[in-house]
Order: C-alpha cells, then sequence, then structure tokens
C-alpha cells in the first residue's frame, strides 16, 4: 500500500482522482459536520461546489424532507437552514433529512474528488474508523485536505500525519510518500493536543473570533465516531457496517 497527500484541492484536477481511493479532510469544519449529521442521523449529504448549484437542487429533492446548511468564510449562508457548526446537526433537527451542503473548502474538495473509486470523509472524529477501512481495502490512497481557500492548512495536515500514523501502526509495509512524510512530522510536532493546536491555526483563530469556540473542542475529539461517510452518485452515505459513536474504554 501506498499513501500520499495532498495539501490542496488546487495541486490536481477532477481526472486525477479516476478510479483512485480518495479520504478528504476538512477538519474545521466541514468533515467534522458531515460525520455529526450522518451519525445523528441524516439521510443523507448532498456536497455542492457553489451555493447556487445547491439551491437549485434543494426544490426537487424530497420535499420538504431537506435542508440546506452551510457557511461562507465561518458565516452561515443566508437564507440556510443551518451553517456550518457541527452542534447544529443535531438528532432533532437532521434525522432522517437529506442535507444539501455547501463550504468554502470542504464541500468544493470533495466535488473535484467526486470520481474516486472510493470516497471517504475523515476528521479527527472518525480517524480509528477510516484507518480500519483503508487497511481492510488494501489500496493505494490519497488523502486531500480541503485547505484554506486553496492554500494549506495545519490542521488538515496534522490529522492526515495521524491517519497514516495509525495505519502505519497496524500494517506493516505501507509506503509513504514525502508529503506524508512531512503530514505525520507535523503530527508529531503539533498533534499532541489536538485543542491547542486548532486553536493556534488561521482557521482557528478566525472560528474563535466569531464564537465557535465550543466547534474547536468538539473538532478535536478523537475517535469520537465509528461513521464512515462514502460517496457514491455524488451523495454522501454512512458506510454500511459502522456503528455510530465508538467506545474506547
Amino acid at each position: 500500500m501506498r499513501v500520499n497527500v495532498l495539501f490542496s484541492p488546487v495541486i490536481a484536477d477532477e481526472l486525477f482522482f479516476t478510479r483512485k481511493t480518495v479520504i478528504v479532510i476538512d477538519v474545521l469544519r466541514a468533515s467534522t459536520t458531515i460525520i455529526t449529521a450522518l451519525q445523528n442521523g441524516a439521510r443523507e449529504i448532498v456536497p455542492v461546489a457553489t451555493v447556487e448549484f445547491g439551491v437549485k437542487i434543494s426544490g426537487g429533492m424530497f420535499g420538504g424532507q431537506t435542508l440546506l446548511g452551510g457557511e461562507r468564510n465561518t458565516k452561515k449562508v443566508e437564507g440556510f437552514a443551518l451553517g456550518n457548526s457541527p452542534l447544529e446537526y443535531t438528532p432533532e433537527i437532521v434525522s432522517g433529512k437529506t442535507i444539501i451542503l455547501y463550504t468554502t473548502n470542504g464541500s468544493k474538495a470533495i466535488v473535484k474528488a467526486k470520481f474516486s473509486e472510493n470516497l471517504y470523509v475523515c476528521s479527527f472524529l472518525n480517524l480509528g474508523a477510516i484507518a480500519e477501512q483503508v487497511i481492510k481495502t488494501g489500496k493505494d490512497f490519497e488523502i486531500l485536505c480541503a485547505g484554506k481557500s486553496n492554500t494549506f492548512s495545519l490542521e488538515d495536515s496534522v490529522c492526515a500525519g495521524r491517519l497514516i500514523q495509525e495505519v502505519i501502526n497496524h500494517k506493516e509495509g505501507l509506503e509513504i510518500t514525502d508529503t506524508s512524510r512531512v503530514s505525520v512530522s507535523l503530527n508529531n510536532s503539533f498533534g499532541e493536543n489536538p485543542f491547542e493546536m486548532l486553536k493556534e491555526t488561521e482557521h482557528g483563530k478566525l472560528l474563535l473570533q466569531n464564537g465557535f469556540e465550543d466547534d474547536l473542542k468538539y473538532a478535536a475529539g478523537v475517535d469520537t465516531s465509528n461513521v464512515i461517510p462514502y460517496l457514491a452518485t455524488n451523495v454522501l452515505k454512512s458506510l454500511p457496517g459502522d456503528n455510530g459513536a465508538m467506545n474506547k474504554n
């Protein structure tokens, strides 16, 4: 098995991902929100690359069972039911619903990698479950960091490094590229306390300024979920066989 890390979606075009296994990471906050929504009973999530497309398709899907969610630059999109805080996606609100999701970085990264053979969504919340899945799949995989406005983000790269280390711990002979090695080094340097790391990142500081400290605390939780979001026919659903919250005791 071989793993490679892309630090930003701008590095590759859509066709690069064809027939590949891809793991998309957007710790703050799309990946964390997607995992939470599915864990709390959302039927499915439709990631979109533009607000306009999200609004267009929302009118013809499942009547009143559709919610528009997302943000621009941390703020809820005007007219949307939900923003991009995972804490908004409670069972009472999302259970049984289809969620059309637009975010500044994460949903765009997922859409860009839509031609993947296997596409999973990862954050700190489901690291262990994702590691188990890629080991079971046994294929080379690409980790696509959503980044921040087409540039590098520390939190996604640290999460990628922690995921790679988790796979290394359970799989002999994993081949790692230069970018994978850098991600592992970043995790070794900054990943011991995810919450403290998130507070010091550029995007983390922006979220703190806008009152989202609780989102950072939540996003820093490691292995709190077994949910594996899986993209099929442009829709994210929970991979069959996961069982929601993990028990690490």
